[in-house]
């Protein structure tokens, strides 16, 4: 009850706020646009210069740069009459008088503006905006996924394969630099779609949608304190524009079929956008082997296992946002963001098991499976801001309401050995946000940022088992069957400092505190031993970057950062998973976040033709969370329960460069390597196999060639070497992609093919892991190559208006395996 007084407290003081009079607010001020062009070709002009005078004087009032598509804007513009001057080289100067605005229309759109050549100038002038598909900023990689042309009719996870420093496994697995505990966001948001199983919903979302993709591997106080790996923030193509505009994409191929088509309208201070995606991919069969062998005081067996797997994926996405400028002072905007999407699977395999103590017990038998997975729900977010009179002076209150539903119905048939089983999975996520941030140029050397933010979490999980009866028809077991439910709380409060010093240093330091409330309620109608358990605790997370310019293109960089892994619903649930009886899984509600403080220190530049970002970094990783298997007792197969095995200390180097050695070709590369060497506490040093320090990379190559001005051909090599734990490794993973582009109606409309591993039609996967008593392997084979035809077309008049305004980021909550994010209930 205290949580909710607090929350009306926040959201009501933020709202007096919004109705206060501030300094400057009656003084309402309005813009200037329009949008210059090249009288002869009619190509947009960027980088022109756009200034303002008033009549009869000869002293600029303000004044701006065109950007790639030729629009400016003027803001703040008190209402009057106006002489507008714009100028570019190689061009004659355009003088647009007598602009007025005044107090009841506030905004002048002046239109297209067009300029002419000067006389002794080309007598052809062509204008050229080739932005970099990759760019490199003082706090994030930012990854162009519209410069993409492989991307178009694929799916989130095909992009993120070849995001710089981003790693992706056979299953869809997201890590950063080898690190699996990412937060990933969309627009700058946690989404209800990804609190589900996440590689899942990824490959649901298609490749259209998203304009461009960020990487944060230093998160500074300003950030939620969980991911110790990073931040990946996906952008869609939603965008704020004048007009009307739109676009129709999509593809056709062997392996998934896609759909994606947005709309947007902007008109003087309001602004709506709506997007919708589809994909469906064909059924893909897989082949798997396995190996499981027992030798300990139980039982010295061998058990083999030969399959075949079908998979379905489809999803849709879809959003609405609208967005309302009071004026220059205070603005609204609101996003519904729609997802609903699952897969489909069944299967056979074949199994042999051989007792070496007793032959009587040796037995083959056949086994069926068959699941069916959903997952859906909404994110609807407001974000209010309020701007001072002095710029970059703000106040933006944001809230967020993310529902989101699970629902796992699996069926496993047994000719012999195992009991048939059937089950179904319901789980409902609830979360809450509020949060308020303050920015504050104290002076144009220092910038203070401050806030504070709630996150308030209801999960809900019921598990029903059913087992065979006398007749063999399945009835529901109350001893296997339970309900739980999860309640999370986080409170933070946060303070960033930036600096601006002399000979081109720069500091950012910053302090947050956050406060993790957990409760978990086990309930099984026949188990005494469960009792509700609660977990309290407090952290604190220092940032500091230090950094030096050492000229207009190039710096050096030093960081330190602290971040947490809190454990979720998959690690805490103390209900077994037993979805794959031969592997089955447990959470511990007695696990410790993982603590994680890495240094680094990197350098980096960049020029038209070529850029490089380099970088060395230490990680020492506390309360280490993985997951342990141990052979199950009186029977076959194993359960993994995961612990706090220890530390491990990391050493690492990052490596990105892009070339282009000749106008019509690029050349991008990133290498990440880093050392794996835990230092298990405990009895934990009993379950390691190997010793000794592992080195771990993933390295990708990637050349863009244009044939001609609307032919473009690409190419790119993934490679991942497998992944250490403490019992064993994962598998490694390579790929490669080709694709070439057409465009044609003055690049309004496209048409490509994509062939994806034309030389290997699967991909082969081996995994090994050793305990104590037991040894297994698995070999798994993917269908991977295929091919594609994709499609866009983009219709409307854009003119690009104003950045993006600020939002919920809830980039908290340790991600794992990536099953189950958010509390969600896993599969048991």
């Amino acid at each position: 009850m205290k949580k909710i007084i607090l929350l009306a407290v926040l959201f009501f003081a933020g709202f007096s706020v919004k109705s206060q009079t501030f300094p400057g607010a009656n003084a309402l001020k309005g813009k200037i646009s329009g949008v210059v062009i090249d009288s002869i070709t009619k190509a947009p002009i960027d980088y022109a210069s756009v200034s303002l005078y008033k009549i009869n004087s000869t002293k600029p009032l303000t004044g701006v740069l065109t950007d790639a598509t030729g629009s400016f804007k003027l803001n703040e513009i008190q209402a009057g009459t106006y002489n507008v001057v714009i100028s570019f080289i190689g061009y004659n100067n355009k003088t647009v008088k007598s602009v007025t605005t005044t107090d009841a229309k506030l905004d002048k759109e002046i239109g297209k503006v067009t300029l002419s050549p000067e006389t002794n100038a080309l007598k052809e002038v062509v204008v050229v905006g080739n932005t970099q598909q990759v760019t490199n900023k003082i706090d994030k990689i930012v990854y162009n996924v519209e410069k993409d042309m492989t991307a178009t009719g694929g799916n989130v996870t095909d992009v993120l394969q070849k995001v710089p420093m981003v790693n992706v496994d056979i299953n869809g697995n997201v890590s950063i630099r080898g690190d699996g505990n990412v937060r990933v966001l969309i627009n700058g948001k946690p989404s209800g779609a990804t609190s589900a199983n996440l590689s899942d919903v990824l490959k649901t979302i298609p490749a259209d949608q998203i304009k461009n993709v960020e990487v944060v591997t230093s998160p500074s106080a300003k950030y939620d304190a969980e991911g110790s790996a990073g931040i990946i923030n996906i952008i869609t193509k939603q965008k704020n524009v004048s007009g009307v505009s739109g676009s129709v994409s999509g593809g056709i191929g062997t392996r998934q079929n896609n759909l994606n088509a947005n709309i947007n309208y902007n008109k003087n201070r309001f602004s709506l956008s709506a997007n919708v995606g589809f994909n469906n991919g064909w059924p893909q069969e897989s082949a798997s082997e396995s190996n499981q062998k027992f030798d300990n005081s139980t039982a010295n067996s061998l058990q083999t296992s030969k399959g075949t797997n079908e998979v379905q994926r489809k999803g849709i996405v879809a959003s609405v946002t609208a967005g309302y400028d009071f004026n220059n002072f205070n603005s609204f905007s609101t996003t519904f963001r729609y997802n609903d999407g699952g897969f489909e699977r069944k299967g056979t395999n074949d199994n042999q098991f051989t007792d070496y103590l007793n032959s009587a017990n040796n037995l083959i038998y056949t086994g069926q499976s068959s699941a069916k997975n959903s997952f859906g729900g909404f994110d609807w977010n407001a974000n209010y801001t309020h701007k001072f009179t002095k710029a970059g002076h703000e106040l933006t209150l944001s809230s967020q309401w993310s529902h989101s539903l699970v629902e796992t119905n699996y069926q496993n048939i047994y000719s012999d050995f195992y009991t048939n089983q059937k089950a179904n999975n319901d789980g409902v996520n609830n979360e809450y946000t509020l949060q308020l941030d303050y920015t504050l140029p104290v002076t144009e050397k220092f910038k203070l940022e401050t806030g504070g933010k709630t996150i308030i979490r209801r999960i809900a999980s019921d598990f029903q088992n059913y087992v065979p009866d006398a007749q063999n028809a399945f009835v529901l077991d109350p001893i296997s069957s339970n309900l739980y439910n999860y309640d999370q709380d986080v409170a933070s409060l946060y303070t960033v400092g930036t600096l601006t010093l002399p000979k081109g240093f720069t500091v950012m330091a910053g302090a947050r505190f956050e406060n993790t409330a957990i409760k978990g309620d086990p309930t099984n109608a026949l188990q005494t031993d469960l009792s509700p358990f609660k977990i309290d605790y407090g952290t604190f997370i220092p940032s500091f970057t230090l950094q030096k310019a050492l000229s207009q293109s190039s710096s050096l960089k030093l960081t330190y950062s602290k971040r947490i892994s809190r454990p979720s619903l998959t690690y805490l649930n103390p209900f077994i998973n037993k979805s794959n009886i031969n592997a089955q899984t447990q959470g511990n509600p007695n696990l410790d976040p993982e603590v994680s403080q890495t240094v680094e220190f990197g350098y980096s530049t960049f020029s038209q033709k070529r850029s490089l970002n380099i970088s060395a970094y230490y990680k020492y990783t506390s309360d280490l969370i993985e997951g342990i298997a141990t052979p199950l007792s009186g029977e076959t197969g194993t359960i993994t329960n995961y612990q706090n095995i220890g530390n491990n200390k990391s050493f690492g180097m990052s490596f990105f460069g892009s070339v282009n050695p000749f106008k019509a070709l690029s050349i991008r590369g990133n290498f990440n390597a880093f050392t794996y060497k835990p230092d298990p506490t405990g009895i934990y040093n009993l379950e390691q196999s190997t010793n000794g320090t592992s080195i771990q990379y993933s390295a990708f190559i990637s050349g863009t060639l244009q044939l001609n001005k609307n032919i473009s051909a690409e190419a790119f090599v993934i490679q991942n070497s497998s992944k250490k734990t403490l019992q064993g490794t994962n598998p490694a993973f390579n790929l490669m992609v080709f694709g070439v582009k057409k465009q044609f109606w003055n690049k309004a409309a496209s048409l490509g093919l994509n062939i994806v591993s034309p030389f290997k039609e699967n991909l082969e996967f081996k995994q090994n892991l050793t305990g104590q008593g037991f040894a297994q392997s698995s070999t798994f084979k993917f269908p991977i190559r295929s091919f594609g035809l994709t499609f866009s077309y983009n219709f409307g008049s854009m003119n690009f208006s104003g950045p993006k305004k600020k939002g919920i980021n809830n980039d908290d909550l340790k991600e794992g395996e990536q099953n189950n994010q958010g509390g969600v209930p896993a599969m048991r």
